[in-house]
């Protein structure tokens, strides 16, 4: 906390740094939020570390959780939320946003507020839209609190597959071909009218299709945890995938298939700059189409780490990785996404500003093998953005 120290009073600088872990949230990744603060609840050392934990609910209620690791596991194929373990139904938790406080208040109909102490930092373990976004960083900005991660900008670009692409094709970053449909045009009425809705998107998408070639994958513009995602083998599976698609984000990406391996690199941020791991391969996954949300988190699809590379392709994998984290303006960490192509070449597919923490998730099985255990990982992201200041950096 040494560059906090000077702000900070004596009372604060004597007691133990109060980390929050806020998880949850109001998007579809709201499970795999909730086990991602089990197992990062699990692993914060208590000797060095006071901890509240808070959950968002999926209509956007902050509570007051119960700190309760095994119940935020995936049991029996059953997903965990907030509601679960949310100590009432009707508190809520309040963080002011006055920058020269850092309290939280916990409050219930009928009932005096009660004070709940400050927060130090926050630990946002949240995915996908209302969190992992750019929003819950933009309240901490105002409220003057550090926190784990990437901040507003980079956040915002890293949850947008669309303005993503743009910024690592402006540094000169390889990127696969891939077209993005807004909603408007997928509503929009052909000017006779007898082609009906989205006929010039989906004219753009078959154009695509004729140029790069079937099958495509259909996705969500702004969501993770492979949430939405179709492979689409013809024109007849279009329509259906673009509305699962859109049942997490109006605007979609349509991208080409790259024939290769996926290879994944984590980023974490040390006193001296980012450091990339040993990257990881993630195998073609039989009993899947491709590399979904249940291959992901509920079948425990096992990658391979460190992924079976020559020197030179792991050393290369692992520069671009640091030049996607620079060029994104990140903060703390981030997952790389690669494909490897048959060419030779690596093509970068997208970064994860907060990737998930679960016992079998890959970012921190990858700095497992590079030799930063997870306790020892969840200590460094929160030292890092305790070094960090809030506004302007």
């Amino acid at each position: 906390m040494s560059s906090e120290n000077s702000s900070q009073s004596p009372e604060q600088q004597l007691r133990k740094p109060r980390v929050a872990v806020v998880f949850g949230g109001r998007s579809s990744e709201h499970a795999i939020s909730v086990v991602t603060a089990g197992a990062v609840l699990r692993s914060i050392d208590r000797t060095k570390y006071d901890v509240l934990p808070i959950g968002i609910t999926t209509d956007g209620r902050w509570a007051l959780t119960a700190d309760d690791p095994d119940r935020m596991a995936i049991a029996d194929r059953t997903l965990p939320s907030v509601e679960q373990i949310a100590e009432s139904t009707d508190g809520a938790v309040v963080l002011s946003v006055d920058p020269g406080s850092r309290e939280v208040v916990y409050s219930e109909p009928g009932s005096v507020p009660k004070a709940l102490g400050e927060v130090d930092v926050v630990f946002p373990v949240l995915h996908g839209p209302y969190g992992e976004d750019g929003t819950l960083q933009g309240l901490l900005e105002l409220a003057g609190v550090p926190y784990v991660g990437a901040g507003v900008l980079a956040s915002a670009v890293g949850q947008d597959k669309e303005y993503m692409k743009r910024v690592f094709t402006s540094f000169g970053l390889p990127v696969g071909p891939y077209l993005v449909i807004r909603p408007r045009e997928w509503e929009q009425i052909s000017d006779d009218g007898a082609a009906g809705k989205g006929a010039a998107a989906r004219k753009k998408i078959v154009d695509f299709a004729a140029e790069h070639g079937w099958p495509l994958f259909v996705k969500p513009a702004r969501a993770g945890s492979s949430m939405g995602i179709t492979k689409v083998d013809d024109l007849s599976g279009l329509d259906e995938a673009v509305a699962e698609a859109q049942r997490h984000d109006p605007k979609i990406l349509v991208e080409s298939l790259l024939r290769g391996r996926e290879i994944e690199c984590g980023v974490l941020e040390f006193e001296d700059g980012p450091r990339a791991s040993l990257p990881a391969e993630i195998p073609p996954v039989t009993s899947h189409d491709f590399y979904d949300f249940e291959a992901k988190y509920i079948d425990s699809a096992a990658g391979l780490v460190p992924a079976p590379l020559t020197d030179e392709q792991t050393a290369e994998v692992r520069r671009l990785a640091v030049e996607a984290f620079e060029a994104t303006s990140c903060e703390g960490l981030v997952r790389a996404d690669f494909f490897l192509t048959e060419d030779g070449e690596f093509v970068i597919n997208e970064i994860n500003t907060m990737p998930g923490f679960t016992p079998i998730s890959m970012y921190p099985r990858m700095w497992q093998e590079t030799g930063v255990g997870y306790a020892e990982l969840v200590d460094l992201l929160i030292q890092a953005a305790l070094r960090r200041s809030t506004g302007l950096r």
